[in-house]
Formats: C-alpha cells, structure tokens, sequence
C-alpha cells in the first residue's frame, strides 16, 4: 500500500503545482524514489510519459479558465508559458482548438482527470521470469545518442529499429556468448542519466568501424520470456512488469541498463530488468 500511497502523492504534487514549477525530481520525492526510477515506471503504469500528463493536466485547468473568461495571455504566464506561440501550440495539441476558441460559449473542449492509483489484485496469469548475476559484458551494434530523455526514447526507438533492420545480419557473426545471445536493445544509462539506445550483440570481438560499443555493467537481471508477435508482445510483457511484478518483488529498480533479447524468430524474446534488493 506505500508504494500505491506514493504514486498519489506524487500525483497531488502535481495538482498542488500546476500553476507553479512541476520537476520530474520533485514528483519522484513525493513518490519516495529516484527521478531515475520514477520516470522509467511512470509511462509503463499509464501508458503516457509524465511531461505530457503534466501538459494535458495544465491544459485541462487551462481550458477551464478560459471558458470563464480569463485573458488567454494572462492563463498562457499562470501556466508557465511566456510565449503564447508556444502556449498555442501546447494548448491546440490537448484540445483541438485555439485558446481563444475556448472562450467562446459551447466550445468543444477536452478533460483529462487526475490520474489516482489503485491497488488491484491479480494474478490470474502467472508470469515466469529468472534473476541472472552477469558479469559486465561489451556490447557491439549501432547506437542512437542524439539529445534526448527517456520519454523521448519511447518515440524515437523504433524508427531507429526501422532504419537499422537491414544491418541486424551483421550483428549475427558477432555473437560469442560473452553476454545475452540475441540481437540486444540496450537502454544504457550512466550516472542515472539516459545516455543511448544501442541495437547490438554481446562480443568480446573489436568493434567493427561503423559500429560502437557499450560497456554494460555487472549487475543482476530479472528476465522474463516474452512469447508473441513484436513489438505489442513486447509492451504489454513491461507493462505489467512493472505494474504487477516490481511492486510485490522485494526489488527496485537498478540504476543499469535495460536490455531487450530478440530472437532469430522473433517470437521467443525476453526482457532483462536491472534490479536490486528494495530498501
């Protein structure tokens, strides 16, 4: 039940504060975890990345106050938003209309309520899964490290997957066993930062010219197989691992890679969860 009462803290916190500044950080304290922890499990747990739940919440006040008659350059600076271009464009994307629409009697508007955890009992579906001790392993494979967050990954790796499907051959004669035996999606992370996504196989061979390598480091892995068609099989397999699983494990969150093991058929994968004994 904390771990459910900390998730509604955070979500008050951001009720508390959506006039005010609304830090990844400051909702991970009310959820007594790390900003690191807490901005991989948020999107798992509803489907959305947190920046853009605090953007449809704000846009949802917003609207409000505008149907009542509030200025549109005066609700664009109460929810942060010095430009009204940029308040605009935030505020078209949630409703499907222009703030000054909203002030018109009859407008069409959108609400997105505060989202309120729950605690739910399942367990009809068992799910399997093993805890793997590895020693830090090289992975090899072509890698995506342009600027971007966490959330920004959930968008941006599968056209990365997309553009580099006709490479993945290469990857094959790479293979040693040194580390996982697939092609890997590696989610790598230094000093509790998203650094790169890496498409790549476990080798101690050198690294061909075009590609580059990441040291993954020693640690333990929770793997579960996931069984079905990509990439849904996939998603739904983290889902409730991380609603179901994580919660009742005994663990948390490692501050380690996140590793995907695709096989040559696609249809016997697994997902490998850095973790560690919960505090």
């Amino acid at each position: 039940m904390d771990w459910i009462g900390g998730l509604n803290d955070a979500m008050s916190y951001v009720e508390e504060n959506l006039a005010g500044e609304i830090t990844l950080e400051g909702a991970a304290r009310r959820a007594a975890c790390s900003a690191y922890h807490f901005q991989r499990m948020f999107p798992y747990m509803t489907g959305i990345p947190f920046s853009e739940y605090v953007r449809r919440r704000r846009m949802t006040a917003a609207a409000m106050e505008l149907a009542e008659g509030a200025r549109v350059v005066d609700t664009a600076l109460r929810y942060g938003y010095e430009s009204p271009t940029a308040f605009n464009r935030a505020f078209q994307a949630v409703h499907g209309l222009p703030p000054s629409a909203a002030q018109v009697r009859g407008a069409a508007l959108r609400s997105f309520p505060r989202i309120t955890f729950t605690l739910s009992i399942k367990g009809e579906e068992a799910m399997e899964y093993r805890i793997e001790e590895r020693e830090a392993f090289r992975a090899v494979g072509f890698a995506m490290k342009e600027p971007m967050t966490l959330e920004d990954c959930f968008e941006k790796v599968p056209g990365f997957w997309a553009r580099t499907s006709g490479e993945i051959p290469r990857l094959v004669p790479l293979m040693d066993g040194s580390g996982p035996m697939g092609v890997l999606g590696v989610s790598a992370y230094d000093g509790g930062r998203f650094s790169g996504y890496y498409i790549a196989a476990a080798t101690r061979r050198p690294a061909p010219e075009d590609m580059e390598e990441y040291s993954v480091p020693a640690g333990t892995w929770a793997v579960f197989p996931c069984c079905g068609p990509i990439p849904q099989a996939m998603q739904d397999l983290q889902r409730r691992i991380i609603s179901e699983w994580l919660p009742s494990s005994g663990y948390e969150y490692a501050e380690a890679p996140d590793i995907e093991v695709y096989s040559a058929d696609n249809y016997h994968n697994e997902v490998w969860l850095p973790i560690v004994p919960k505090k």
